[in-house]
């Protein structure tokens, strides 16, 4: 990992008041050091931590995402009602799901219109409405 990469990613969760921690440093640098957005699984991100050389546990994984969830700094993305991808970008947008890679893209969110939602029931309020367009290559 670059210098640049860790400095933003120190950067990123200084911002969100997150404890900087060597493993949080080096998830952060590998999830936004290039400045990019990033739609991870814990899996795929633990392997990258092991490529880049960190001892990273797949637990520890799993709870610095969740960590980083809590702090606003991504959001968790659900497909399948199991299969669980977090995305650095923040903002509310529509997403692909590549079904023979198991991959999740963002979505052109202009090209999305949603006109109406039904009725939420009596005692309850609409929180998020999450897009998720399933796409099968031809």
């Amino acid at each position: 990992m670059t210098n640049e990469a860790i400095e933003r990613g120190t950067a990123w969760l200084a911002g969100a008041e997150v404890r900087a921690t060597r493993q949080r440093v080096a998830l952060a640098a590998l999830l936004v050091g290039d400045g990019h957005d990033r739609h991870v699984t814990a899996e795929s991100l633990h392997a990258a931590s092991r490529d880049a050389g960190e001892t990273v546990s797949l637990a520890t994984v799993y709870n610095t995402l969740r960590a980083f969830c809590d702090a606003g700094l991504m959001q968790e993305v659900t497909v399948d009602g199991s299969k669980s991808y977090f995305d650095t970008r923040m903002d509310d947008h529509p997403h692909f799901y590549w079904e023979d890679s198991s991959t999740l893209t963002d979505a052109p969110a202009q090209e999305l219109k949603i006109e109406k939602l039904p009725a939420a029931p009596d005692g309850a309020e609409v929180s998020k409405v999450d897009v998720v367009i399933r796409l099968r290559r031809k």
